[in-house]
């Protein structure tokens, strides 16, 4: 039985679109920033917006998270071991994922469309056991031998920004603490949406939450470097988006296609957020706790990209993967795997 289509499928096309681009730009003497792709999530979010869906839950927040997987993957962070994948199904084992792709191809067609129709090996959304209850997580790192490595939370508010916003301020306090309780290493994150019409209706409100996110951190607000500790009071990074859109897309006279009748779709307003509160502090903060708590010879490629220079290290599990892969495949139909490191033969950065 094939699984049925969730909210994400809306967003595959739009995914494919955008190649995972090398996110960080790098200038002499300086640290390396994080650029995020805001038109894509421009382009995600209009999907749900033009369709009547922008509410603070359903399409448009699975657009939140299908976006900060894909930032993910541009950072270097392998295609499944980033969940929701940019596929169904939306959570799948990387261990299994490699199994799959080194069956024959008739076996692992089979053997694919089986596990999808699993939900107890792949489920749609990735549940996590956290210190005091189980906890629906968005966008998740994980792999068996490393555990949850990156727990990220995402809320999304369109309207009565001050009436909900010390709810989401709870909860958002309540999520941290037990996620970090059990998983103290890993980066966990808080990556809130509003939209941008707070700044003229509600400015106050406004004001609140940047206070807000601030707070959440671990410390109350310390610095928004790369901690590492294992401080159970906050999230390791917490970022704020304000997106808008045109008001009256609803009266387009007999149902005109909006974009044909001149809708400019949703938008990413950068100017009134500050920078420690925004997405590239956001996605800085939580790549470079990952590389702090992990040795080198984990997530080389993620390495790799934020410090521009190859590392003359091998993926971990890299040769032991695909020598248990190997083991367990029918020698007639196995194929030849490459020796040595996983670097790529031309160097990355030839420039430098």
């Amino acid at each position: 039985m094939s699984r049925r289509p969730d909210k994400l499928v809306a967003y595959e096309s739009v995914l494919a679109r955008h190649p995972a681009t090398d996110p960080w730009r790098h200038t002499a003497g300086a640290e390396p920033s994080y650029e995020p792709d805001y038109d894509l999530l421009g382009e995600l979010l209009t999907q749900p917006v033009r369709g009547g869906e922008a509410s603070e839950s359903g399409a448009f927040a699975k657009g939140i998270d299908a976006w900060i997987a894909h930032e993910l993957r541009r950072a270097g962070f392998g295609a499944d071991e980033v969940w929701p994948r940019a596929n169904q199904p939306r959570v799948l084992p990387r261990d299994v994922a490699v199994l799959l792709d080194k069956l024959p191809k008739s076996l692992a067609d089979e053997m694919r469309a089986r596990v999808s129709a699993m939900p107890a090996v792949t489920p749609a959304d990735a549940v996590i056991l956290g210190r005091a209850y189980d906890k629906q997580v968005d966008v998740v790192i994980s792999r068996w031998e490393r555990g949850p490595e990156l727990l990220v939370s995402t809320k999304a508010q369109v309207s009565s920004f001050g009436k909900n916003l010390p709810n989401r301020f709870e909860e958002a306090y309540g999520d941290a603490g037990n996620l970090r309780g059990r998983y103290p290493l890993a980066a966990v994150g808080f990556l809130f949406v509003q939209r941008s019409t707070i700044l003229d209706t509600e400015p106050e409100a406004f004001e609140r939450t940047i206070d807000m996110i601030r707070k959440l951190r671990a410390g109350m607000g310390g610095a928004s470097g790369s901690g590492t500790g294992a401080d159970s009071g906050g999230y390791t990074a917490t970022a704020l988006v304000l997106v808008e859109w045109d008001e009256d897309i609803t009266g387009l006279a007999g149902g005109a296609d909006p974009e044909q009748a001149g809708w400019a779709g949703v938008r990413v307003r950068r100017d009134a957020v500050p920078a420690d509160v925004a997405p590239p502090q956001f996605f800085t903060t939580l790549i470079r706790h990952i590389t702090a708590v992990t040795p080198v010879v984990h997530h080389v490629r993620v390495r790799e990209l934020l410090e521009r220079r190859n590392l003359p290290v091998t993926e971990a599990d890299a040769d032991l993967l695909t020598a248990e892969v190997n083991a367990a495949t029918d020698p007639a139909t196995k194929q030849t795997e490459p020796a040595g490191p996983l670097m790529i033969d031309v160097p990355l950065f030839p420039d430098l």
